[in-house]
């Protein structure tokens, strides 16, 4: 099985790339970010053509989650039970087989100390009570997304520059680490122990040709997945291309 993760930033403005992804890596399951289209007007038609089912929970312009995958989709549910901002779509969770799947866009928090980064804050504290209300450490699940933050100074291009800034401050850390405490494996630590390696870069200042990026989209699975995933990659080709998302795709590929 391959799972993939994207922030697509704009389904819309990436259909083109999307298409290319689909057809040259066949995943079996796609959870995508940002997609930034109400559920009526997303372009479902893509994914059926080549056999996908689609799972959506969009709003206009900001936000929005989906999964596509080419095996049954089961016991679908969108958003927290008690929503901490009302119509903000960032969750989308189902049962694939004998996985459960929970599909993230963690809010970015804008800058430490900010509003926005209290409402991060408070709804990384949600996701683990999410978490904790719904499943069990032996259970076979898969968290992924974009997390909007850098575990680890590894993850981050010059951390020097960055550390305590938002994306790498103490606070969001520690409230991931706190969630990954409860059972999960960093699957691309699994198997990627070096520096460097990252899938976001912002679109000013040749970052990308830079290399001055941040890993904020993961993996992450319970050790009863963990063990039977077998590689780990970061598509960076799709950022290389003509008006692409700042995000890359992450894959992961299991023997399940």
């Amino acid at each position: 099985m391959l799972l993939a993760t994207w922030n697509i930033n704009s389904i819309n403005a990436r259909l083109s790339h999307i298409q290319e992804f689909l057809d040259n890596y066949e995943p079996d399951i796609l959870c995508m970010q940002e997609t930034k289209v109400v559920d009526e007007k997303f372009p479902r038609d893509i994914f059926i053509d080549r056999g996908y089912e689609i799972e959506i929970y969009g709003e206009k312009s900001y936000n929005g989650v989906a999964i596509a995958s080419k095996h049954a989709i089961a016991d679908v549910a969108r958003g927290f039970r008690i929503e901490i901002a009302k119509g903000s779509r960032r969750l989308i969770s189902a049962t694939i087989g004998d996985v459960n799947i929970v599909n993230l866009y963690i809010p970015n928090g804008q800058a430490v100390g900010s509003e926005k980064y209290h409402y991060k804050l408070e709804w990384l504290c949600a996701l683990k009570l999410h978490i904790e209300e719904n499943y069990k450490p032996h259970d076979k699940l898969v968290i992924c997304g974009d997390f909007n933050i850098a575990p680890d100074d590894l993850d981050i291009y010059k951390p020097e520059e960055w550390n305590g800034s938002i994306m790498a401050s103490p606070e969001e850390r520690d409230h991931l680490e706190s969630i990954k405490q409860w059972g999960f494996v960093d699957l691309f630590r699994q198997h990627h122990k070096e520096g460097g390696l990252f899938t976001w870069w912002d679109y000013q200042a040749g970052a990308f040709r830079r290399n001055a990026g941040f890993r904020i989209d993961h993996i992450w699975a319970t050790e009863s997945v963990a063990e039977h995933c077998s590689a780990v990659m970061i598509a960076n080709e799709l950022r290389k291309l003509d008006k692409p998302s700042d995000h890359a795709p992450v894959l992961a590929e299991f023997d399940l």
